[in-house]
């Protein structure tokens, strides 16, 4: 992998910051108390999916380095861990958050359905790629 694609996709996944946070902020302050939690988890959920496979679908279209098939495998996994530890770590350490309290949103089960955008980092970036024809 070129180091320029490595550099250019860590830039992308640290901008969903902010909108990681917009995003939850309208959550718990919009959507959940408007439709209740389990429509407020579902519909921030949804809206994050569609930004981050638009991002994605940019970021391989629009860069201006070459990448191969397992470049996009490696930056899904890159992404996939990446976003993995940070819930995770920032949610049990600096938010203080329980680790079961952490799982529950990954319960598809119980209804959660945030452990699609885990999966949306890992397999956006060969599929997409796929579909452009690279």
């Amino acid at each position: 992998m070129e180091p320029m694609l490595l550099l250019y996709a860590l830039l992308l996944w640290i901008l969903f910051f902010p909108f990681a946070i917009v995003n939850a902020g309208l959550r718990e302050k919009v959507w959940t108390p408007r439709f209740g939690d389990h429509a407020g988890h579902v519909l921030s959920t949804l809206i994050f999916l569609a930004v981050l496979l638009l991002a994605v679908y940019a970021f391989l279209r629009y860069v201006d380095v070459s990448y191969t098939t397992t470049d996009l495998w490696l930056l899904g996994v890159l992404w996939l861990v990446l976003t993995v530890l940070f819930e995770f770590g920032f949610g049990h350490y600096v938010m203080g958050h329980s680790w079961d309290t952490l799982l529950h949103d990954y319960n598809l089960l119980a209804g959660r359905v945030w452990m699609l955008i885990p999966l949306a980092w890992l397999l956006a970036p060969p599929v997409i790629g796929w579909l452009l024809g690279r």
